[in-house]
């Protein structure tokens, strides 16, 4: 499945999460998803965003290491039916959208956490989003600088 389609399913996925475990598993299926997203950007997207791309594996990786890994089944992981990225620039701003959204999700469990360690683990997790988004924000503009200089080399 292409990245587009799957971001949108993991976006109406966390929108419709009713209870804080539910929450957690699709804010792991997001991290999990941009983490994929990451490494097939590394290895096969435009060079120019290899590095910001495997700084969002890392850090998206991070997300999903701070979060207790939920029991899904292979063919339920998202991340797994990633096959094609199709358009880099509109997989990067739909992935932008979802990490803002992820980030938001987990400001509300944090101020409604229970215990320390739902709390914390949620902070950590907002962390890591945010960094995420960082880094697809940095491959965007690198993508509009990319844009900016091809039509110059293709006029002179």
């Amino acid at each position: 499945m292409d990245a587009v389609r799957l971001i949108v399913t993991s976006r109406r996925a966390l929108a419709g999460s009713g209870g804080a475990p539910e929450t957690m598993t699709e804010v792991w299926q997001a991290q999990a998803l941009a983490q994929a997203i990451g490494s097939r950007l590394a290895v096969s997207g435009p060079p120019e965003l290899r590095g910001e791309a495997l700084g969002l594996t890392e850090l998206a990786g991070r997300g999903c290491g701070v979060l207790d890994t939920p029991h899904l089944a292979t063919e339920d992981l998202r991340a797994a039916q990633l096959t094609d990225l199709g358009d880099a620039r509109q997989a990067l701003l739909c992935l932008g959208g979802l990490l803002g959204e992820v980030g938001i999700a987990l400001v509300g469990l944090a101020c409604a956490a229970d215990d320390e360690s739902t709390y914390w683990q949620c902070m950590e997790a907002i962390d890591a989003a945010d960094e995420s988004r960082d880094r697809v924000r940095e491959m965007l503009r690198r993508l509009a600088d990319r844009e900016e200089v091809l039509p110059e080399r293709e006029a002179g």
